[in-house]
């Protein structure tokens, strides 16, 4: 049985079978000596009757048979009763019986009273533990009630109740764990909002002014023209930057489950740089794919596409006009890692610890349209997928980036 396992129970236990022990054991010896009292009270009574008969000239001989004698007769019986000594007689008219009962009752009065202290001893202590024990685990509990998980309760010890304490202890756990992960989602729901509000403030007082331009210029066709495009521009950054926030949102909150499927390695990068190619003719720069046809990796297509697309517009954004970038690829028994380099001005090195993080603006770059949420969002995509990115840059040389995956076997 659990209960007893329980350490205070089982010392309870094993007071309660010592106390038995002692009960018994002081039970026997006051029998004992009880019977030793009645003897030397049952000598003393033959004695005096014995002095008695001697004075009144009864013969030595008759006495010794009288003593000796154990069969009752009616006379006998008749006598006693006349000189009233018989059942009915009060205890106080029989001297040595009233000594006798004196004795014994004083002595098991005293026996029981001692055994009784003895075992309220034992109890109050046992109680006195449990009492204890319990204003422990109620502390503990009120603090858990106010959000106070660095108490424990007590679980040294086995025993149905400890057992239970294991239970709270695991319940708590889940709730601070539980409290921990809300308040990371309040303080990153916070985080986001103000960097979306702060963000939106550019763009939505260029719509403003450009708004009250035209306002005051609604005859001028190419003013108007000039600012509608204008607008469209500050609309479309405005656009990109809540779709690039949801979806880092939803990648970081862990509400996206990415659809793991073999796919050819250059459909992959043929799919992300799709929307690419057209401008990076346009501005004078190659992108250049170099790899095996055939090789495949295990991912989300949609979204690792929108992870390379995203390193490679970084990529264009930062390489001058006739400038390069490179896409390879190559795996080993344990990786398989895809390279997206360029021969642009570089990351400088107090910049290259900061890439990843949302908003972040080098005051080197050479991007003026950017809003800093491409890196960021590439790394929540490749590391939701149990990958890796990695950085090396050169200043006047260029950058790569690595984006390493695990092989499935």
């Amino acid at each position: 049985m659990s209960l007893c396992r329980d350490k205070q129970f089982k010392g309870f236990l094993l007071f309660l079978c010592l106390f038995a022990l002692l009960f018994v054991g002081t039970g026997t010896v006051l029998a004992i000596h009880q019977v030793n009292d009645m003897e030397i009270l049952w000598l003393t009574h033959d004695e005096a009757i014995v002095s008695s008969l001697l004075e009144q000239g009864v013969s030595k001989e008759t006495i010794v048979t009288a003593l000796m004698n154990t069969e009752i007769s009616g006379d006998g019986r008749s006598l006693l009763a006349a000189a009233g000594l018989g059942k009915q007689t009060e205890i106080s008219m029989r001297p040595f019986l009233n000594q006798f009962q004196q004795s014994t009752l004083c002595m098991t009065l005293c026996t029981g009273l001692f055994l009784l202290l003895v075992l309220a001893i034992g109890i109050f202590v046992f109680l006195r533990k449990r009492q204890r024990l319990y204003q422990q685990v109620d502390k503990v509990l009120t603090n858990y009630i106010n959000g106070d998980y660095s108490c424990h309760l007590p679980q040294s010890y086995e025993g149905g109740i400890f057992q239970i304490f294991s239970s709270v202890e695991q319940l708590a756990t889940m709730l601070q764990s539980k409290n921990e992960t809300e308040h990371q989602a309040k303080e990153f729901l916070k985080d986001t909002i103000s960097d979306i509000s702060h963000q939106l403030k550019t763009p939505l007082a260029a719509l403003a002014m450009y708004q009250e331009i035209i306002g005051n210029e609604p005859d001028n066709a190419e003013t108007v023209r000039q600012f509608v495009a204008k607008m469209r521009i500050s609309l479309k950054r405005m656009e990109q930057l809540i779709l690039s926030m949801l979806k880092i949102t939803r990648l970081d909150t862990g509400n996206i489950v990415f659809e793991k499927n073999k796919c050819r390695v250059s459909e992959l990068i043929s799919h992300s740089i799709n929307e690419l190619t057209t401008r990076a003719k346009n501005e004078n720069k190659e992108i250049q794919i170099e790899g095996d046809d055939e090789q495949q990796l295990i991912c989300d297509m949609e979204w690792t596409g929108e992870a390379i697309g995203n390193i490679v517009k970084n990529a264009l954004d930062h390489t001058q006009a006739g400038g390069i970038v490179r896409i390879t690829w190559d795996s080993t028994p344990a990786m398989f890692r895809i390279f997206i380099s360029d021969n642009g001005n570089g990351i400088v090195p107090e910049d290259i610890y900061h890439i990843f993080k949302r908003f972040y603006r080098s005051k080197h770059s050479l991007d003026t349209q950017g809003i800093g949420l491409g890196l960021p969002l590439a790394k929540s995509i490749i590391e939701g997928q149990g990958g890796m990115i990695l950085v090396q840059s050169e200043v006047g040389n260029g950058t790569t980036f690595t984006l390493s995956f695990l092989t499935e076997l």
